[in-house]
């Protein structure tokens, strides 16, 4: 027996979104969600980004709920689009370079292939608790250890960043801002 209702769930409406994009796209149209990502390439035949047409900075960190949350935003220096697809790799280094404690572990966020024309931004978050929760903190960071999605090579991004409690997590590369 199936129920039905008079709303779509998210994952319905992400997937008819999916779906009547692909059909704009394989019509040879385009649509632009947000200001910073263009859909005109199909994303199968952009290349990926590396590390030498991006430039990485943080953004503004916030907390809210017992977390702390910055964004690591990914902006493309290059003279075409690039794409960036899933999650990057992020670890905390102390200022002579060394790790400090394990490397973020993934979200679990579902994601998509983020196509950025040139200028253009999109973001990862990571988050941490807001103090020793459940429990203690590591020593605070100087930077981040950034490795873009796919590459292998890393960026290190000066940032005061404190994990506690055990949790260090990123979400993937995103439009949305979101974890």
């Amino acid at each position: 027996m199936f129920l039905r209702s008079r709303h779509f769930s998210r994952r319905a409406a992400a997937v008819s979104l999916t779906a009547a994009l692909a059909a704009l796209t394989t019509a040879g149209l385009t649509w632009n969600a947000s200001a910073t990502t263009s859909a005109a390439p199909a994303a199968s035949s952009v290349r990926t980004c590396t590390v030498g047409g991006l430039r990485l900075s943080t953004g503004r960190q916030e907390g809210a709920a017992g977390s702390l949350y910055l964004p690591i935003k990914f902006t493309n220096t290059g003279r075409a689009s690039c794409a960036l697809r899933g999650y990057p790799g992020v670890s905390v280094l102390d200022s002579k370079n060394r790790q400090i404690g394990p490397a973020a572990t993934r979200s679990g966020r579902s994601y998509a292939t983020v196509v950025l024309a040139p200028g253009h931004s999109a973001s990862a978050v990571v988050r941490t608790t807001n103090g020793p929760i459940g429990g203690a903190c590591l020593r605070t960071g100087s930077y981040l250890r950034v490795y873009p999605p796919a590459s292998y090579t890393s960026v290190r991004i000066p940032a005061h960043w404190k994990v506690c409690s055990h949790t260090f997590q990123v979400g993937p590369v995103n439009t949305q801002g979101a974890f």
